[in-house]
Order: structure tokens, then sequence, then C-alpha cells
């Protein structure tokens, strides 16, 4: 029986590797960076190898994990122990996913020469045992009561993963899709497992020729990225359907708090004040987001519910610019950088032209993607713009607050170093139990409410547009492309 899924399996794969006749279009404003799951902190990048990659744990709309490729049980405080489920478990090149693949992802996931930003929030897995082909345990250092919740990343083969494979080049996993090719940049082809579909992913970075080529039939999906004003336009058409859906996906201003400037808590004060967060969602993003005051949203068990931000208020930002030393005869010049999608640079306009009614002058600098997040994270900013998407787990304050996560080893990329915080969140970590970990995560939001390392704008809503005769693309809260797997196109209805 396994010979035989094996040559079905492999036949599928014959499949997805002839010149298609049938396929699906995904337009993106911007392309993945990596397709290696070890190294994958942008959001194409990770949406994108979620369809490449199984992983052991995934998360239920009530940001409580669940079993994906295991299931998983406490043998002691500080000893998990790991059962393989049967489906998901064929690698792309026909091997069989075992517990030995899993010991060699995560083996090389916390090891500090990897240079993998994952290395950091792994840091508590002393040893891991291999009990046989379907078991394994992972021994920790310390209790940790929420541990199944970082085991989300793509297992890779074992026998690749020493061999030196170029899983950025050539993705091998056991997800619903397999890499077929990138036959130019910005153009990616996935076939899915299931039924030989050819999957395309193209870059299109400006809205209005994402939207064009959605409306001539070149392009099947859209999500996100696109002003509110080509969403209502859109909404007018008889021959596209727009969803929504409220989001978890969190925008934010970050500061480098290692310049002699932004480290000044009076500015990041100061230009969280003058931002008007309010009408930037009313007027450039059609309403289609709720504000923010902390990473985690309002449902997740550990959020502060009671934080909202900072509300607008251009005469305390002045006040703080005067105490700071900054006036008419003294002007306040930041650097602001962002990307050079057309809908961030649109926001961040709005941004100069209200930073500057307070007396801030904020030198606006739009890159590429590659460039712009490159400078993030080498840390060569004072104030920039972006987004967190995806984030189930209150291990993210770890990831981008904690001292021990200054790049390489995470992304606190604004080097915020604070031992309180630090503290609280160890503390929060060896805790035996939701209920007494919350208070301790919501006090750390508290206290980053208060320091601003990073100022929380909102959270976007997912919209998504697809063809009329797209079905089963589902717009979802994580506003990942999971629902793709099961995603049907009336091909005869196109022609």
């Amino acid at each position: 029986m396994r010979s035989f899924i094996l040559l079905l399996f492999l036949l599928f794969l014959v499949a997805c590797n002839e010149t298609p006749r049938q396929d699906l279009r995904f337009a993106l404003s911007a392309a993945p960076v990596t397709l290696d799951p070890r190294f994958d902190t942008d959001a194409a990048s990770e949406r994108i190898n979620r369809l490449l990659y199984r992983h052991l744990v995934d998360f239920d709309n009530n940001f409580q994990p669940i079993p994906d490729l295991a299931s998983w049980e406490a043998i002691a405080p500080t000893r998990y122990r790991f059962t393989l489920r049967q489906e998901g478990r064929t690698f792309h090149n026909g091997a069989r996913l075992t517990a030995a693949d899993v010991k060699a992802t995560y083996d090389v996931l916390r090891t500090k020469s990897t240079g993998s930003p994952y290395q950091g929030v792994l840091t508590n897995i002393q040893q891991i045992l291999i009990l046989d082909d379907d078991k394994l345990d992972f021994m920790l250092n310390r209790p940790d009561a929420f541990f199944p919740g970082r085991l989300t990343h793509g297992i890779i083969p074992a026998r690749l993963l020493a061999a030196g494979h170029n899983f950025g080049a050539k993705p091998i996993g056991s997800g619903p899709f397999a890499f077929v090719a990138r036959p130019e940049e910005g153009r990616l082809r996935l076939c899915r497992i299931s039924d030989g579909l050819i999957l395309e992913f193209l870059e299109v970075k400006d809205p209005t020729v994402r939207v064009l080529k959605l409306l001539r039939g070149e392009i099947d999906i859209l999500q996100g990225d696109l002003p509110s004003e080509l969403v209502q336009y859109l909404e007018k058409r008889s021959g596209v359907m727009v969803s929504r859906a409220r989001g978890t996906t969190f925008s934010y201003l970050g500061f480098n708090l290692n310049d002699p400037v932004t480290s000044d808590s009076r500015i990041r004060q100061a230009v969280a004040f003058a931002i008007d967060r309010e009408n930037t969602i009313r007027y450039l993003l059609g309403g289609d987001a709720r504000l923010a005051g902390s990473l985690l949203p309002p449902e997740h068990w550990a959020s502060d519910r009671n934080l909202m931000g900072v509300r607008y208020n251009p005469e305390r930002a002045k006040a703080l610019l005067a105490e700071a030393g900054y006036g008419p005869n003294h002007p306040l010049v930041l650097t602001y950088k962002i990307s050079s999608d057309p809908l961030r640079v649109r926001i961040a306009t709005f941004f100069q032209r209200q930073l500057s009614e307070v007396g801030i002058h904020a030198d606006l600098r739009s890159y590429d993607w590659g460039t712009f997040y490159g400078d993030i994270k080498a840390g060569h900013f004072q104030l920039f713009s972006l987004s967190w998407v995806g984030i189930k787990t209150p291990g993210i304050f770890r990831y981008a607050f904690h001292s021990a996560s200054l790049p390489p080893d995470g992304a606190n990329r604004g080097r915020y170093v604070n031992k309180l915080v630090d503290s609280l969140i160890d503390f929060a970590e060896a805790a035996p139990s939701l209920e007494t970990a919350a208070p301790l995560y919501r006090s750390v939001q508290g206290i980053l409410a208060s320091e601003l390392p990073y100022v929380p704008l909102w959270y976007e809503d997912q919209v998504v547009i697809t063809r009329r005769d797209v079905t089963r693309y589902a717009v979802n809260m994580g506003s990942n492309y999971d629902n793709l797997a099961v995603t049907q196109k009336d091909f005869a209805k196109r022609q």
C-alpha cells in the first residue's frame, strides 16, 4: 500500500512538470524573499511557505495550538512527546517524512551558526530524542506550558539538509503544493498535489496595474495592498467579487533605540501624538481597519484590551518637542523609511504632512522591498513603517522585544532593551497556565505602550478580490493563503 501511494504521488509530480493548460494566477505587491522556512520573515514568504511545507502545530481561530503534522502530550513539565500523524508525510521528492526530519529541522533552527532569526525563540529546547519513525520527545531546560505553540516551522528533509540543499531556490516540503519553477524574477509556479493544478504567483507592484490585470482575466485573485478607491471601484464591477474579514495584521511605526534622537522617549511620544490614525483609516483605508494598542488583537487570550494606542493630540506633540529642545529655530528632522508600495507611500505621505504640522520634518525615503527590508533588519533607520502578519502567540514579545533577540538572533530590529520586560517575558514563558501568564504579558504590553519602541497604528482588515469564476477562496482573519489548497476555477466559463 505504501508503494502504491508513493507511485500515485510521483505521477502527480510528473503532471506538475508538464506544460499546463489550466492554471490559477495570484498577484502579489511584493515577491517572497525566500522559500526556505528557516529564514522566512516577510509576509509573502511566510504565506507561500505554508503551502509548500507542513508544520507540527498550527492554530485555530481562538489562537489555540492544534495538531497539524503531529499530536502531543506533556510527559513531564520539561518533556513533550510528539506523535506524527499519517497525513502530509510525503515530501515532494517522494521521501517519507519521519521523526528524524523533525529533529534535523529543529536542530538547525536552534543552532546559532545557522543564522536563522528563529534561533532565539527556541533556546529552551535542551535536547530532541527520536523514539521511532513516528515519535520524538522534546526535552526542555525549563517548564513551558505553551511550548507546542512554538513549533510552527516548516519541516524539511534531513538528508537534503545534510547535503547542503538550497531550499530557497528549490523548496522541498510536504505541503499541499510542490515547487515547479521560478522562471523569472517576480514569477513563481507551484503545483497542487491533489489535482495537478498550477498556481502562479506574479509580482505586480503597481496596484492599478494589478486591478487592470484582474479585470482583463490575466489575474484571478488579489489580496490586500489596494487603495480604498480601487476596492470601491471593484465593488461596482460585475465580473469580480470583493470579500472582507476582520484581520489581525498589525501595522506600526518603528524606531531605532540606538539612534541618539529616536532613543529619546519624548520624540517617540511626539510622533505618536502627531499621527491622526482615525482619519488615516477613514480616508486612506476606506474604513477597512481598526485601531490597535498592542501587537496582539483584542480577541487574543493574552491581549490587554484596554490599550487603544496614543490618541491624536498635536498640541501635546509640540509641547514634548519643545521639552526635548526642538522648535521653529531648531526643527527636528527624522529619516522615515518605507517600501515603494504605492499604498504605503500614500499613507507615509499623509503622516509626513501631519508630522510637519507639529514641527517634525520627515525625510521620506522609499525603496524597493528587498532594499527596504534589508535596511530594517540591519538597523539602518531612524523611523520606519511595517506590519506584523499572522501573529498567533505571545512569543512575539520575545522575538521582537527581548534583549536576547537582537538581530541576527531575532527580530528586535529597534534594539529595544528593558530588563523588566525581559524578566516579565521569561516569567510568562515559565508560567504553568494561560491564566497565570496572561497578566504578565499584559504588563509587558503596558510597558511597551508607555515606552513606544513601536507606535501601534491599526489592525488591517482582510480584503480579497476574485474573478467570478473562482470559488472556495475564503478570506480569513489570519490573512494566509491556505484556502488555495481547495480553491476552484471554472475554466469552461472563462473561455
